[in-house]
């Protein structure tokens, strides 16, 4: 026996290297006694008008054809309209002891009213004090002095594996925490051209979103925006906006009540391996430029078409996605170190980041071409060789749609993202230029003809665009 001693001390060298930085807590009842104050639950209301059915209610009304029917007729017609009233519930959480409280855009968007509950009953009026529908973000305030605050930590040293936990009202049932882990981290879900989520396996439901996301240390690291279910309820995937990337917009939020993000001026594109050879890169990271704007930002410093960004003040481009969002987390006017490839040379350019004009998207080159009076409400670019692959289409020009805005006329047309828009009116839509070009002629009240190709299938829509409104 005495000759395996000597590896005693050895294994338990092993063992102890082998634990894990950070163990699982006993409980979480500390972290959610502690913040439990700084969690609120959010009720909007939204009034919505409907017009009377039919002119006259039921009961009302003199026979008809004789001179009482035309009065209750008039009478009805110019009553005041029914009120509607949609409700929706939401969570948030305090940031400030004076009353200010972040929560998602899609929370309050369209209402007419908010509510702030407390965790001891009180309810408060709020005013919202700006938005983000981009990254879903809604900074409100409150009447209030003293009120307890989240504490704010660093997602960017979050790693996947650590625990967090999620507190919020699910089903409008309050103050109901939540733990699991990280799960994932820079996820791309499609919500919009800042997607980097975290995503966690902590229960999150309808009600959750726009609530806080803590790490072990009761800190805030996120903020609970969407789950992935068919079914409308948890399924072990949530995801939530990672602190480091919300805090800049709500501190702009604040002071100005909109958001500016910054830009760059380019088009671009991921690298793919055949870019990767006939540039001779050593592997397929960085943000492909296709195309630099005239005068723009990127112009100005000397960044070409043909170059690969490789990096933004020294943090590495994996990929095209990750481009706008490094330049958001800027100001314009700021200057940024933007790390190039160009013809199998490193090098780095100062970059002065300009303001995003409001028609324009910074995603992978995509331009908002709704240049018509009429908002058509959806996000297009040029059809290339693959995306053509990807989408399995049988055209091979037109435009791609990228995004679509509920409630508008491309939405209420059926149009969706990946519809290949190659015929308007009877006129070919080649590229971005020509359906610009045929946008500024739209008008008010007009239905178009629209021919798309939705993978390989011939499609019709009639698009109705608004009247004029008075």
């Amino acid at each position: 026996m005495h000759y395996f001693r000597p590896l005693i001390p050895m294994l338990l060298i092993a063992v102890t290297w082998a634990l894990p930085a950070q163990a699982m807590p006993e409980s979480f009842a500390d972290l959610a006694a502690e913040q439990a104050d700084a969690v609120v639950n959010i009720s909007t209301t939204q009034h919505a008008k409907q017009a009377l059915q039919g002119g006259i209610p039921p009961g009302f009304g003199g026979p008809q054809g004789t001179p009482f029917d035309d009065f209750f007729n008039d009478f009805f017609r110019n009553m005041p309209r029914q009120q509607q009233e949609k409700h929706a519930l939401g969570t948030g959480f305090v940031i400030s002891a004076d009353g200010y409280v972040v929560t998602n855009n899609h929370v309050v968007d369209g209402a007419d009213e908010v509510v702030v509950k407390m965790r001891d009953g009180t309810e408060l009026q709020a005013k919202i004090i700006g938005t983000d529908s981009k990254l879903d973000v809604a900074l409100l305030k409150v009447k209030g002095k003293n009120l307890k605050t989240v504490k704010i930590g660093n997602s960017d040293v979050l790693r996947v594996g650590d625990w967090v936990v999620a507190i919020g009202n699910p089903f409008g049932l309050s103050q109901t925490v939540t733990a699991g882990i990280v799960s994932a981290k820079g996820r791309v879900i499609g919500s919009g051209p800042y997607d980097d989520f975290i995503q966690t396996d902590a229960a999150i439901n309808p009600g959750n979103s726009g609530g806080p996301l803590f790490n072990s240390k009761g800190e805030l690291v996120g903020i609970n925006t969407a789950i992935y279910s068919r079914s409308g309820g948890n399924n072990g995937i949530g995801f939530a906006i990672p602190i480091n990337l919300a805090k800049p917009i709500l501190d702009e939020l604040k002071e100005k009540g909109h958001v500016t993000r910054a830009r760059l001026g380019v088009h671009i594109t991921d690298v793919d391996k055949e870019t990767m050879k006939a540039l001779g890169l050593k592997d397929r990271h960085g943000a492909l430029v296709p195309q630099v704007e005239a005068g723009s930002a990127a112009d100005k410093a000397g960044i070409r078409a043909g170059d690969v960004i490789v990096s933004i003040d020294g943090e590495l481009i994996t990929k095209a996605h990750d481009l706008p969002i490094r330049v958001a987390r800027h100001a314009p006017g700021d200057k940024v170190k933007v790390g190039i490839i160009r013809d199998g040379r490193q090098k780095t350019l100062n970059v002065v980041v300009e303001a995003m004009p409001d028609d324009q998207v910074a995603r992978n080159g995509q331009q908002k071409v709704d240049k018509s009076k009429v908002r058509l409400g959806m996000v297009v670019e040029n059809l290339s060789t693959d995306m053509a692959a990807r989408l399995r289409t049988r055209v091979k020009n037109g435009v791609v749609v990228q995004q679509v805005q509920k409630g508008l006329p491309a939405a209420n047309a059926g149009i969706q993202r990946g519809d290949v828009i190659y015929r308007i009116n009877g006129k070919d839509v080649p590229d971005m230029k020509a359906f610009a070009k045929l946008a500024k002629n739209f008008k008010h009240g007009e239905v178009l003809r629209v021919m798309m190709d939705r993978r390989g299938d011939q499609v019709f829509a009639l698009v109705k665009l608004p009247q004029k409104s008075d």
